[in-house]
């Protein structure tokens, strides 16, 4: 028997006024009529703290764009739920951010893309720094807590120390420095975003400056990313161990990613108890533990630290969702990574693919 999530990622809806390049939401992307209306996702949050869920992060695409938020933040808030909203910004005035403070909402997560405008603007697909500085401002003056994440690649990588810096400038207490991670659409987008190595470690060294610079008034997270490292990171800290998602048409999964995985079947929150999906759900079984685990990864000592790595990124990567994550220098796919670092010192002259509705999921 399972113990209970930590955390609950309600993805309200996958409609986002931005198009990024790397975005996390998968490529089959919920459309509006299939998304989950405001009572259901109440129910979703009352069973959630039934559970023992300690923590609900409202997110995306946009959870600005989804009608009935503050109410949902409101319903968090009453049943003891730690609430953060993770947002691009966009359309998060003053007075929307007091009318979120005033139902409860504890934090704040602003995404920016860069803090070169246009830069910016091109892995976006619109204009939105303007929009991103005025959220982060509101957020501060609603005195909710804020959190800055950027998403570091080839093309914003040497403003890694400016980036951390607006951060501080706008009064985060945490700034999340994260690297692109390559499945989904950042995975078509590969070739222009996977920086090279040796940028890769001047970004290190200048994050762990700005880390003592700010030590006290802000923390700076960076790690560097798995392609580069030969070791897999323990992806949600254990599939169906600590995390759990619902998606925008209320499917529940493992991990944000987990629905470009087309051999998992994911139960409907309409049709079956949150709890009983959390602890019978077979996409959950699927990975949970150590009996899936193939060699080399079922007697590697990290086993139990990085629970054998991505189950999407081992799917995406070799079509095989079972298959040691290719970033790990175990691997026997290591291979395909070691293809990309090589490409990755190439010219970047391929053209981006921006997220899009191309069909909802299944």
């Amino acid at each position: 028997m399972p113990d209970p999530p930590i955390a609950l990622l309600a993805e309200l809806t996958h409609r986002c006024p931005l198009r990024c390049t790397y975005c996390s939401n998968p490529i089959a992307l919920v459309a509006r009529e299939s998304e989950l209306p405001v009572p259901l996702w109440v129910k979703v949050i009352r069973d959630a703290a039934a559970m023992g869920v300690l923590q609900l992060h409202l997110s995306g695409g946009e959870p600005l764009l989804f009608e009935g938020l503050a109410v949902l933040v409101k319903e968090a808030t009453d049943a003891g739920l730690y609430t953060n909203l993770i947002t691009s910004g966009w359309g998060l005035t003053e007075t929307r951010a007091k009318e979120l403070a005033a139902a409860g909402l504890d934090h704040a997560q602003v995404s920016f893309q860069d803090i070169v405008r246009e830069a910016a603007r091109l892995v976006a697909g619109a204009e939105a720094m303007d929009a991103k500085l005025a959220a982060a401002r509101a957020v501060k003056t609603a005195d909710i807590a804020l959190s800055v994440n950027v998403v570091m690649h080839a093309g914003n990588l040497e403003r890694i120390g400016a980036m951390i810096d607006l951060a501080a400038s706008l009064g985060a207490a945490r700034v999340e420095v994260a690297s692109t991670q390559y499945h989904g659409w950042a995975l078509e987008n590969r070739r222009s975003l996977l920086a090279d190595e040796a940028a890769l470690a001047t970004a290190g060294e200048v994050a762990r400056e700005r880390r003592q610079r700010y030590a006290g008034s802000m923390d700076v997270i960076y790690v560097l990313p798995d392609y580069v490292t030969g070791r897999p990171k323990p992806c949600m800290d254990g599939w169906g161990r600590r995390f759990l998602t619902v998606a925008p048409d209320g499917k529940v999964l493992p991990c944000p990613g987990a629905t470009c995985i087309t051999s998992l079947m994911f139960d409907d929150v309409r049709e079956r108890p949150l709890a009983d999906i959390w602890t019978h759900g077979s996409a959950f079984e699927a990975f949970r533990g150590e009996a899936w685990m193939p060699a080399p990864c079922a007697t590697c000592d990290q086993r139990s630290i990085d629970h054998g790595g991505c189950r999407c990124q081992a799917f995406a990567l070799t079509g095989d969702p079972r298959r040691t994550d290719p970033t790990c220098s175990k691997a026997p796919d290591h291979g395909i990574v070691l293809r990309a670092r090589r490409e990755a010192t190439e010219p970047k002259s391929s053209l981006p693919v921006y997220r899009e509705l191309r069909s909802t999921s299944r």
